[in-house]
């Protein structure tokens, strides 16, 4: 469908997009085919933890359900098979995007749940019991899904399409970034990204020292418990630090068509590694074991 566009979406800087052609289109059909069927088979996994009564399964089992939510990538291959050329309605353009940033901040909300599950059981097995319940981890699910829906429905209240030189409609690309975006990224780097890392980094320290100190546990039960802490925050790191760190580049400095062609390639890359999160969150249930789920014998 043709797409028709006002005055005020068209983009005036000429940027490059030759990255989306060979580098965006490998990877999203390696997240395809690896990927989504990965996950599908975590969520079985996930569905075994429950029936144990784990609630760590409601975290993985939510965490899994988020990543498929990728499944809305072959509307995104299109578009970029197209050369970056946006040929739906703008709702489906606003819908990816939506389904994008679910992704990002519903995977690091569960991450977080992930690892504070482990801390309460490793470092507090005796305390907090309510809040280790299934009924406790499945409000929290809850609350996790609607607080990210409510922040995201932004995406359906501002034009997601604007219209290039080259009479090309780009989804989801504003240059310069438009004054609304502002506060939305300044809230997505605060709360998204530096308070999950707070919470991650606390976590993961105070289970290390814990599994450290404790003279009880056998030593394959900390092997696990560690390999499932230090993966957690490192998928962290490594899926989510790099586009956090240069979005707020971008919203603090980006003015002027010089600089948003200087940094388009590295944004674009670290959204892609975004992605790289539903390959690798599947690969957290190889630390899940009766041995894992417990807490430290002392």
């Amino acid at each position: 469908v043709a797409v028709t566009m006002s005055e005020e979406g068209v983009i005036n800087c000429t940027i490059s997009h030759e990255i989306h052609q060979y580098v965006f289109s490998c990877v999203y059909i390696l997240i395809l085919l690896i990927g989504v069927p990965s996950n599908l088979y975590a969520l079985y996994h996930a569905a075994v933890q429950l029936r144990q009564k784990n609630e760590l399964g409601v975290y993985l089992m939510n965490l899994t359900v988020s990543d498929l939510l990728y499944l809305s990538l072959p509307l995104w291959l299109q578009y970029i098979f197209q050369g970056d050329d946006w040929r739906h309605r703008e709702w489906l353009c606003q819908l990816c995007g939506f389904l994008l940033y679910e992704n990002i901040y519903i995977s690091i909300g569960f991450l977080c749940c992930v690892s504070l599950d482990r801390y309460l059981a490793v470092v507090h097995p005796l305390k907090f019991t309510p809040l280790r319940s299934m009924s406790a981890a499945w409000l929290i699910s809850c609350a996790i899904w609607l607080k990210e829906m409510a922040v995201g429905i932004v995406f359906f209240r501002h034009k997601e399409l604007s219209r290039t030189r080259r009479n090309r409609s780009v989804c989801f690309e504003h240059y310069p970034m438009q004054p609304w975006e502002y506060p939305i990224n300044y809230y997505r780097f605060v709360i998204g990204f530096i308070f999950p890392l707070i919470i991650l980094t606390i976590s993961y320290l105070c289970v290390l020292r814990a599994v450290g100190r404790s003279a009880g546990t056998q030593p394959d039960q900390k092997v696990r418990i560690r390999q499932l802490v230090s993966s957690t925050i490192l998928i962290f790191l490594i899926c989510f630090s790099p586009y956090h760190l240069i979005l707020l580049i971008r919203t603090l400095l980006e003015r002027d068509c010089a600089f948003i062609a200087g940094i388009f390639n590295y944004y674009h890359l670290s959204l892609l590694l975004t992605s790289l999160n539903c390959l690798a969150d599947p690969a957290l249930y190889c630390f899940v074991s009766e041995s894992a789920g417990r807490g430290l014998h002392r």
